[in-house]
């Protein structure tokens, strides 16, 4: 009878172990499909926004009804066209060296070096692109502001993958390196590559560079703590067989520093001038978890938040070392704050851009508070 009840568990273990492993196994397959889904999703995106940019078409959102509008646009009637009709679209380069290959374009033997569409490498920013695809500035190193020009071919930065393995030509990055803006990584598939791993980097001022949490997908949204820091992008190609091609690396804005537009400075200087900003921004209160719209007043040496709706002050304190604010990865206009006592505050606001102007202005009054009670000790 003891035999018998243990063939039994182990005969039931075994079938939950089968059971178990069917489980794994369809989810792994439907993981590759969401995947390889994914992958042409991007890739038809990636290559359409590289297409339209080629004829002057950089479109600030890339979802679906925004590039079909830029097309429209870009097709309809104008009254400038002549009698015969409407205008054929010029490229910003002579398409004749480019041959159509399964409905694709592809570069000749001709003229075998890179221009397309895809995540890019070593020398620059993801700002203002929308919408899970984005477009908008400049790409490459060339000094003209040609969208999309395929570089020479004997440019030393074309060492992209592996000639026997999978990889991306003409990597690049599309967007305006501006914080509240957003940039794309793109190119163009090559040798089978048919998934590509991105990585975003900050590379920081003492030489050290730093991976940014959760930047892990093609598109990235430039915050204020890219602000005096030159950004980078790192790309590893793969197949469907898991072979990765060589890694592929770019900095945005050209390899220089992140700043802000001339309108965002304009304002943070005109708040340091003053000597106080004050900010309208949601709190997640701790004790009911609902947002409060409060008033964030920065001043030379302390900062106070008051509830809109009491006129209650909940923090009202000097600026210190340890005080900190967290900016989360991503299209979002939230921040944490963590303050001296240890304790974190979640705020958000209505947009990216007014959240990295407050960010920047009150890490501009913090640093010049802890600076003046230094001096004072001295």
């Amino acid at each position: 009878a003891l035999d018998e009840k243990q063939n039994e568990a182990i005969e039931s273990a075994a079938n939950e172990l089968a059971r178990r492993k069917g489980v794994l196994d369809e989810n792994l397959t439907l993981a590759h499909d969401l995947k390889v889904t994914e992958d042409e999703r991007y890739i038809f995106m990636s290559s359409l926004v590289g297409l339209l940019a080629e004829y002057g078409i950089l479109p600030r959102v890339t979802n679906a009804a925004a590039l079909s509008d830029s097309i429209k646009e870009r097709l309809s009637p104008s009254p400038y066209n002549n009698s015969t009709g409407g205008r054929h679209l010029e490229s910003n380069y002579d398409v004749s060296k480019y041959t159509q290959l399964n409905g694709q374009m592809n570069q000749s033997q001709e003229n075998d070096n890179r221009h397309k569409f895809e995540p890019r490498p070593v020398s620059q920013s993801i700002e203002h692109v929308y919408d899970n695809n984005r477009v908008n500035d400049r790409f490459q190193d060339g000094a003209d502001n040609n969208y999309f020009q395929p570089p020479s071919v004997n440019d030393a930065d074309d060492s992209f993958a592996l000639e026997d393995g999978p990889g991306i030509e003409g990597f690049q990055i599309i967007g305006d390196a501006k914080p509240g803006g957003k940039l794309l990584g793109c190119g163009f598939p090559v040798r089978g590559t048919s998934l590509c791993m991105f990585q975003w980097v900050r590379h920081l001022q003492d030489g050290t560079r730093e991976y940014i949490d959760g930047a892990t997908n093609p598109e990235y949204v430039v915050t204020a703590d890219d602000v005096d820091k030159l950004i980078a992008v790192e790309c590893i190609p793969m197949d469907d067989q898991g072979r990765q091609g060589e890694i592929v690396r770019l900095f945005a804005n050209e390899q220089n520093k992140i700043t802000c537009d001339p309108e965002m400075q304009e304002e943070i200087d005109k708040y340091m001038s003053a000597g106080q900003a004050s900010f309208n921004v949601s709190l997640l209160m701790d004790s009911s978890e609902t947002w409060e719209l409060t008033t964030f007043t920065l001043r030379r040496s302390n900062y106070q938040i008051k509830i809109n709706r009491t006129q209650e002050i909940v923090i009202d304190e000097k600026y210190s070392s340890v005080l900190s604010i967290k900016i989360p990865s991503g299209l979002t206009s939230q921040f944490v704050l963590t303050r001296l006592n240890g304790s974190s505050h979640p705020f958000t606001f209505h947009d990216v851009r007014m959240r990295d102007t407050f960010v920047l202005t009150m890490r501009m009054f913090q640093s010049k508070a802890l600076d003046e009670r230094r001096k004072t000790k001295a």
